[in-house]
C-alpha cells in the first residue's frame, strides 16, 4: 500500500503540487493498480517511449515495452522452454501435446506449429537434462518420462518413465525443474494437493520433491505447499522460488496466495497454516492438534486471495529498463469463485539484488473485463537472455511476445 505526502510550495504566484510515493516494506503487501502506460507520447527528455500493443487485446502495457502475438491456436499453452537451436517448446495440456514453435526468420512470430510429442496425459512440466539437450523430460499427471529429442526434426521419441506420480486429484498439473547448486543435476518435481484442505497420505502430494535424473533417490524436498505450479531460480542467490495457491472457501479475502523461497526440509504450513503462519481455524478445530508453528516457514510475499499465481520470471537482462533489474514478473491466472473477480494480469514484484522484498504493482492488465468476463488468462512466463519475454495464455490459446523498446 503506497502512502503519499503532499507539499504545497508557493513561489511567487505559482502553486506547485508534488506527490512523492513511499513504497511498502517487506511482507504481505498487495499488488497496487497503476496504469503505467501513457495515453499520449511523453515529451519529457529521457522518458520511456510509449507502449506498443499489437495483440488485438485491450491491454495496458508499461511505457517502454512492445507486446505482440508470437503464436496462436494452441491447446492451452503453459510451460515454455528453448531447445539447443533456440526453438521454443511449449506444453499444451488442452491438446495433450508438446509442440515446437520455430521462428527461423527471427521476425517475432512463430513460423508454424510442430508436434514434438502427442497422446500425453495432461503434459505440463518441461526440462532438458543439464549438459545433454538430447534428453527432454516431460511431466504428465501420472509420470515424469525422459525422451530422446531431435532438435532438427523437432520430435521426441522413446520415452522412459523415471518417476511415477499420484494420479488425478484436485490438482493435476506436474511441474519439473533441474535444481541449482548444491543440488545441480537433480530434478525438482512439484505436485499439488488432492484436496482443498486436508492431510495427505501420499508424501509426494502438496510438496516439491527431489530425485536424481534417473528417478532414484526420490524424496520430499519442501512440504506444506498446496499447489505450487511454477518455480524459478533467483539469478544472484541461486535459491528456488515458487508461487503457491491458498485454499478455497474462506471468503473473498482469505487466505492470501503466496510466494515462497523453497528450502530443503522446510514446511510451508498447509493445511494447518497459511500466509505468515496464520492458523486455519476452519480446518483446525482444536489448536492443540496442529503441529507447532515453530516448525513452519511463513510465506515470503503475500498476494491477494484467489489470485492464482502461476508463472514467474526474474528480470536479469540489461536490455530491460534498469529499475526492473532483479525484479520478478508473476502471472496471475485469476480467481474462479470470488464475488468480484481478481487476478488475471501480470504483476511486478520489486526486489533488490539480493531478493529483499520492496513492494508490488500491476505490470500488464486488461484481460479481466468490467462485466466479469475474461479475454484471456496468463499462465507461464519465460525470458530469454536478450530480455525478450514470452507469456502463455491458456484461455486465449496464444503466446505473447514482450520486448523492451530500444
Amino acid at each position: 500500500m503506497n502512502n503519499y505526502r503532499k507539499t504545497l510550495i508557493f513561489m511567487g504566484s505559482a502553486l506547485l503540487l508534488l506527490s512523492l510515493a513511499a513504497f511498502a516494506g517487506c511482507g504481505g503487501a498487495k499488488p497496487v493498480s497503476r496504469n503505467t502506460a501513457p495515453t499520449a507520447p511523453s515529451s519529457t527528455p529521457g522518458a520511456a517511449p510509449p507502449a506498443r500493443n499489437s495483440t488485438g487485446m485491450p491491454l495496458t502495457i508499461p511505457a517502454g515495452f512492445a507486446m505482440s502475438t508470437f503464436a496462436s491456436n494452441l491447446g492451452g499453452p503453459r510451460v515454455m522452454i528453448f531447445d539447443s537451436n533456440g526453438t521454443m517448446l511449449a506444453s499444451t495440456p488442452g491438446s495433450d501435446e508438446v509442440v515446437a514453435l520455430p521462428d527461423k526468420d527471427n521476425n517475432g512470430v512463430a513460423d508454424g506449429t510442430a508436434v514434438v510429442a502427442s497422446g500425453l496425459n495432461h503434459p505440463h512440466g518441461l526440462a532438458f537434462l543439464p549438459g545433454d539437450p538430447s534428453k527432454l523430460y516431460i511431466a504428465e499427471t501420472t509420470r515424469v518420462a525422459v525422451w530422446n529429442y531431435d532438435p532438427t526434426a523437432m520430435r521426441a521419441s522413446n520415452p522412459t518413465q523415471v518417476v511415477a506420480l499420484p494420479p488425478d486429484g484436485e490438482h493435476i498439473t506436474r511441474t519439473i525443474m533441474f535444481a541449482p547448486s548444491p543440488n545441480q543435476g537433480k530434478m525438482l518435481i512439484a505436485v499439488g494437493s488432492s484436496q482443498n484442505a486436508g492431510v495427505e497420505t501420499d508424501p509426494l502430494r502438496a510438496a516439491i520433491s527431489i530425485a536424481n535424473a534417473d528417478g532414484s533417490g526420490l524424496r520430499p524436498f519442501a512440504t506444506g505447499l498446496r499447489n505450487s505450479v511454477f518455480m524459478a531460480v533467483h539469478p544472484v542467490t541461486g535459491q528456488v522460488w515458487a508461487n503457491d495457491m491458498g485454499r478455497d472457501f474462506l471468503g473473498d479475502n482469505l487466505p492470501p496466495d503466496e510466494l515462497n523461497i523453497i528450502q530443503d526440509g522446510h514446511n510451508c504450513g498447509w493445511p494447518y497454516y497459511y500466509g505468515k503462519n496464520v492458523l486455519d481455524t476452519q480446518f483446525v478445530i482444536d489448536p492443540a492438534t496442529a503441529p507447532p508453528v515453530s516448525g513452519m516457514t511463513p510465506s515470503y510475499v503475500e498476494y491477494p486471495a484467489h489470485s492464482a499465481p502461476l508463472g514467474l520470471a526474474f528480470v536479469n537482462s540489461d536490455n530491460w529498463p534498469a529499475d526492473y533489474k532483479y525484479n520478478l514478473i508473476v502471472a496471475f491466472h485469476g480467481s474462479w469463485n470470488r464475488t468480484v473477480p481478481t487476478g488475471d494480469k501480470l504483476v511486478r514484484v520489486r526486489l533488490d539484488k539480493q531478493g529483499n522484498f520492496q513492494d508490488t504493482e500491476d505490470f500488464i492488465t486488461g484481460w479481466q473485463q468490467p462485466d466479469g468476463s475474461r479475454l484471456g488468462r496468463p499462465t507461464g512466463i519465460t525470458m530469454r537472455d536478450d530480455g525478450v519475454t514470452f507469456i502463455a495464455d491458456d484461455q486465449a490459446g496464444v503466446i505473447y511476445r514482450l520486448s523492451p523498446i530500444k
